[in-house]
């Protein structure tokens, strides 16, 4: 049964800039996310953010401007009655090397020690090529793209490496769907 669904934030939940986003003026949901972050939770499904936010290590914004960021997505999706668990974000850059930073799979390990997951029995929301690795590595029994975000260079960066998503959607709310209707108490095995 998959009862753990990870997302990432940038692209998938929000807008994303190739400036970054610094604080929470700049934080915009894409259509329909915040309501499809409240279905897999309201579904019965554990909602974890897994996120880069290399704005800390590259000094752009400080810890209160994240927080503000995370606060007003919590209260963005509680609008529709939907529930993050927990947000694991890696604050370095790619240049620190680090096992949290995406690919790596160290987010969601931190993630399942804390609650006990079984990444067997989750799956993995993303718009990056990095975040499909980062299913795999971790052991995520799906990963999910969406076509928002970076999700159609993904797609091309995928492909390249030999590698698929198990499903790609339009956006977040196709993907929450696909799983709340292929995935909701399903066999491990599938």
């Amino acid at each position: 049964m998959v009862d753990t669904v990870f997302l990432d934030r940038d692209g998938v939940i929000n807008i994303d800039s190739p400036d970054y986003i610094k604080n929470s003026s700049e934080f915009h949901f894409i259509p329909r996310s915040a309501e499809a972050v409240a279905l897999l939770s309201r579904s019965g499904f554990r909602v974890i953010i897994i996120t880069n936010q290399s704005i800390i290590g590259r000094e752009l914004a400080g810890m209160a401007e994240l927080e503000a960021i995370f606060a007003k997505m919590n209260k963005g999706v509680a609008r529709f009655g939907g529930r993050i668990e927990d947000i694991f974000f890696c604050p370095h850059t790619p240049a620190d090397n680090c096992s949290c930073r995406k690919p790596q799979p160290g987010l969601i390990d931190k993630a399942a020690r804390r609650y006990g997951i079984d990444p067997a029995c989750s799956c993995m929301v993303g718009d990056s090529a990095k975040d499909m690795e980062c299913a795999v590595n971790a052991g995520c029994r799906f990963s999910l793209l969406v076509r928002t975000g970076n999700g159609e260079t993904a797609a091309g960066e995928l492909a390249a490496k030999g590698m698929a998503p198990d499903y790609t959607g339009a956006d977040l709310m196709a993907c929450a769907r696909w799983i709340c209707t292929r995935l909701k108490d399903a066999d491990p095995a599938l």
